[in-house]
C-alpha cells in the first residue's frame, strides 16, 4: 500500500492560489490536502465532495446542458428523437470532464473549505444560543445551566473530524513564546 501511495503522481489544482517567492520557489496560499492518499472521510463528507464534483462538472458543461434543456422544453414524447444530438453532446461533455482527476480537485477544494465551514457552523450555533436565551427571557423560563452552555461553546471550538483525527490546539500558555517573558 505504501509503495502505491508513493507512486501516485501529483495533480496540480487549477483553482489554488499560488505565488512565487523571491528565489523562484512556488508557495501555495490555500490549505493543502493532508496527503495524496488522504484519510477516509465519513459518508456525509464524501457526499459533500461528490456534490462539489457534480457541481464542477455541471459548470464545465453548462452550455451543452442549457442547449439540451432549451430543446427539451415543451416536449414530452419527442425529446429522445428531436434532441438526440444535443443529448449526446451533453453526455459526452460530462463524461469527458467527470474524471478521477476532477474528483481529486473537488476533494482538494473540500479540504480547502474546512475553515470556512467551521466558521459558518460556529456562527449558526452562536445565533441559536442567542435566540434561545431571548426566548427564555421573554417567556420567563429558567436559564440553562452555565456549565452546560460552557461545554457546548467548547464543543464549537473543536476542529472538524477527518478520518477520526482532529488538529490539537496549542496549549493556552504557549502563544509565540510569551511564557518566557512573564
Amino acid at each position: 500500500m505504501a509503495a502505491m501511495a508513493a507512486q501516485q503522481p501529483s495533480i496540480s489544482s487549477g483553482s489554488s492560489s499560488r505565488s512565487s517567492g523571491s528565489n523562484g520557489e512556488v508557495k501555495d496560499d490555500s490549505m493543502p490536502m493532508p496527503s495524496r492518499n488522504p484519510l477516509p472521510l465519513s459518508a456525509s463528507q464524501e457526499a459533500q465532495v461528490r456534490e462539489l464534483f457534480n457541481q464542477r462538472v455541471r459548470n464545465l458543461c453548462a452550455d451543452e446542458i442549457k442547449a439540451f434543456a432549451d430543446c427539451a422544453r415543451n416536449r414530452t414524447f419527442t425529446i429522445p428523437f428531436a434532441c438526440r444530438d444535443l443529448s449526446h453532446a451533453m453526455n459526452s461533455c460530462m463524461l469527458r470532464h467527470a474524471t478521477p482527476e476532477e474528483h481529486d480537485r473537488a476533494r482538494e477544494l473540500w479540504f480547502a473549505q474546512r475553515q470556512h465551514r467551521a466558521r459558518e457552523r460556529e456562527k449558526k450555533e452562536r445565533r441559536k444560543h442567542e435566540q434561545e436565551a431571548f426566548h427564555r427571557e421573554w417567556w420567563g423560563l429558567p436559564q440553562r445551566d452555565p456549565e452546560e452552555l460552557r461545554q457546548e461553546l467548547e464543543k464549537l471550538k473543536r476542529a472538524e473530524r477527518i478520518g477520526g483525527l482532529t488538529r490539537q490546539p496549542p496549549p493556552p500558555g504557549d502563544r509565540d513564546g510569551e511564557e518566557g517573558k512573564r
